[in-house]
Parts: C-alpha cells; structure tokens; sequence
C-alpha cells in the first residue's frame, strides 16, 4: 500500500500570530506541523505497518516549511516531498488544492498511490476546504471528518460522527480520507526514530518538476488589522432596573 500524506507547517496556535504588510500570515516564528495533520500522518503510518507499503509526505510551502515534513518523518514517513516556489507565496486554498494535486499526480507515474490522507482542517486558515478541493482536482471518491479508519479488501471504510448520529462510509481505493483528532493518538517519536529520520529522503520539487504554472489565487486579502484589544467587562449593579440596562446595553451595541 502506497499512502501519500499531506502535512502543512503553521504557526503554533499557542503563540502570538500577526499579518504582514500584506494580510499574509507571518510565518517563521514557533511554526509546527500542523496538530491535526499529526493525527493524519498517524493514520497513514498505522495502516503501512499493519498492511506494509510505503507512506510519503508532502507539503506545500517556503523553504522553513521542510521542518513539517521532517516531523512526519519522525513520526514513521518513509520520504518527504517539498515543493517550494517563491511564485507560491500568498498562495490561497484552492491554488494550494491545484499544487498538491500536481505533486501526487507526479507521484501516481512513480508508482499507484493507493489513498490520500489529510488533517481535516489547517489551524492557521480553517477553511477545512483542501480535503474536497483535492479529492475533486485527483477524481478520487472523499471520506471526510472521519474518526476511525480501516481498509481492507481494496476498499476504505471510515465512520464519522455527527452530531448524535454516526455515518459508516466505504469507497474502493484509490480514495481520499481526512480525518480528525479522534482518529488516533500520535505517537510522540523516540531519539532513536528523530535520528534515523535525517536519513530519511526529501525530494525539493518547484512548479516546473511538477509541470504546472503558479494557479491563479482565487481569493484575495483587501485589507487586513489586528484584532482590538477586549475591553474590560462592566458590573452593572441591579436595582430593580437591570433588566432595563441589559436592553439598553443591547440596542446600543447592536446584538439585537
């Protein structure tokens, strides 16, 4: 089984994130992999090592963006692909859709890829859009949110959870499956796994080894702020007209 992974390297939600000039993220500073994707990588390698093949990484990003695929290297990947061009920069969801869908396309003439997986959302754009737009862009049937993960007989079978209700999906592979943080629980790689992971290949890939022009964005930012600073809560004492304050309070910031 040849599973390909898509990892994204974001800055750490733990830290204070900020735009650039441009209304782009700045990227750079306590970036990560992606924790959701962490939990895809997981999925991938716990199916090779129960099944056997070969999982490769992929990612899409400056040249800083390497350390998100190192990462799943770490983890039990056994090859990264990067693809990096400065063309890319401010790339939206749908452009980065087209990019990767390159780069497994270039993969498939290597050898068949059997499934596509991904996080279900990035935390730095939450648009939770890549999944659909890349399994649309490859033609591959989409198994999405899903919370367990099994394949067997060629075919995938996942079961997702919404709301009080559970879905049971199955689609013949080749297929796309993203999941979620309730899929599994990523290991955490030992010295051992860290080291062996420098040995590990990483192909640097630009838009001309995969064919293509820089997609055009479909999105574009106009204008771009910080978030103001929250305002401090105010007591109101009640003294019979409370509920009065409460409504007044309301109209005058427009909550109703």
């Amino acid at each position: 089984m040849r599973i390909v992974v898509c990892v994204k390297h974001v800055p750490d939600v733990q830290s204070d994130r900020a735009l650039d000039d441009t209304g782009h993220t700045v990227r750079g500073i306590d970036d990560v992999l992606n924790e959701l994707d962490e939990n895809a990588v997981e999925a991938a390698v716990g199916l090779v090592e129960e099944h056997g093949g070969e999982v490769v990484a992929v990612t899409m990003g400056p040249e800083d963006a390497e350390d998100g695929v190192r990462r799943a290297l770490q983890m039990g990947a056994d090859r990264g692909v990067h693809v990096t061009d400065d063309a890319l920069a401010g790339a939206d969801v749908v452009a980065t859709a087209r990019v990767l869908a390159a780069a497994v396309r270039t993969l498939q003439a290597e050898a068949p890829v059997d499934l596509v997986v991904t996080g279900m959302a990035s935390l730095d754009g939450l648009t939770s859009m890549l999944p659909t737009a890349l399994a649309g862009l490859l033609d591959l049937p989409q198994l999405t949110l899903a919370s367990e993960l099994t394949v067997t007989g060629g075919r995938v079978r996942v079961r997702r959870e919404i709301g009080d209700a559970a879905e049971v999906l199955e689609a013949p592979l080749p297929a796309l499956v993203s999941v979620t943080d309730q899929a599994n629980e990523p290991r955490y790689p030992a010295f051992k796994e860290i080291r062996a992971a420098r040995k590990k290949p990483v192909d640097t890939w630009a838009l001309a080894d995969l064919g293509i022009d820089a997609p055009t964005p479909t999105t574009a930012v106009l204008s771009a702020e910080p978030r103001p600073a929250r305002e401090q809560g105010r007591i109101v004492t009640d003294s019979g007209d409370g509920g009065q304050q409460l409504a007044d309070f309301l109209i005058a910031t427009r909550l109703v």
